[in-house]
């Protein structure tokens, strides 16, 4: 929603402005379009194959919605944590055997829709509950492998924003092809009459003006919102990794939903009266 208001902005600043001294209808040359769009499009295809391609196209869309990480997801989500970790306190690691290899069926993780919807987020949770299960790996083992696959995570994540940059980055230099362009057919042009001359020329800088406006007033913005997007999605992560991190170590579900609690960013963090609040008002239904 801010994306498309930012959008607003920036055509009224840019056109409203403009509009004052001058006629929109020298921005409209067609072919500028045409060339811009043509040379952005081959540049993605050139610089991208198909799998990381597929990743832009499926990502850019996300620019476009609000967070889905906010206080009421982690209430949701360390609700959930407390009360696996309490099924394993009082009937052992092997109960919830069951919830782990079957999660769509899991009683427990049933009561949170707003997390298991998520799939990557529900694997690295049972993954992980799994290898509890198993009782191979020690909390070191099991940090170590959390943190390559959060980062793997990471990486992956935030390569359409890193591809969209890049190709922010480009569209200037694309501007001035196009308006170079421009300009080797105005000095083929020399002998038509300076009206016309000054008309061609316009023309051309349009080419500019259209890769500076492109690059920095619509695709940048796109990439930031993307990593925006990446950064609030690995917190959740980071959250998990700390309260089962927290229970291996031998703490209380209670005080292991805290440790994870304390890893959230302030604008999604409960407090912890408010998570304690949360928890009793469960315990009731």
């Amino acid at each position: 929603m801010f994306l498309i208001v930012g959008y607003v902005i920036i055509l009224a600043s840019a056109l409203g402005t403009y509009a004052v001294h001058g006629s929109l209808g020298a921005l409209w040359v067609p072919l500028e379009y045409i060339a811009i769009v043509g040379l952005t499009i081959g540049y993605m295809v050139a610089s991208n194959g198909p799998r990381a391609l597929k990743a832009v196209l499926g990502a850019i869309p996300s620019a476009l919605k609000g967070s889905p990480y906010s206080k009421a997801l982690y209430m949701d989500l360390l609700a959930m944590l407390y009360e696996i970790l309490a099924k394993v306190r009082k009937e052992g690691l092997m109960s919830i055997e069951g919830d782990v290899e079957n999660p769509e069926s899991s009683p427990i993780f049933s009561k949170y829709p707003s997390v298991t919807h998520d799939h990557h987020v529900m694997e690295f949770i049972c993954d992980y509950l799994r290898m509890m299960v198993g009782g191979n790996l020690n909390a070191f083992e099991i940090e170590n492998l959390m943190d390559i696959e959060i980062e793997t995570h990471h990486a992956e994540a935030h390569a359409p924003a890193h591809m969209v940059a890049a190709m922010g980055g480009a569209v200037p230099a694309f501007g001035i092809v196009v308006a170079v362009m421009g300009v080797v057919n105005v000095m083929g042009s020399v002998g038509e009459p300076p009206a016309v001359l000054g008309k061609m020329i316009g023309g051309a800088l349009v080419g500019t003006f259209l890769g500076i406006l492109i690059a920095y007033g619509f695709v940048e913005p796109i990439a930031n919102q993307l990593n925006q997007k990446v950064e609030e999605g690995s917190k959740i992560y980071q959250c998990i990794k700390a309260v089962l991190l927290a229970s291996m170590n031998g703490y209380a579900p209670q005080v292991a939903v805290e440790f994870g609690r304390k890893v959230l960013y302030s604008p999604d963090r409960p407090t912890f009266a408010e998570l304690e609040e949360d928890l009793k008002g469960r315990k009731g239904k």
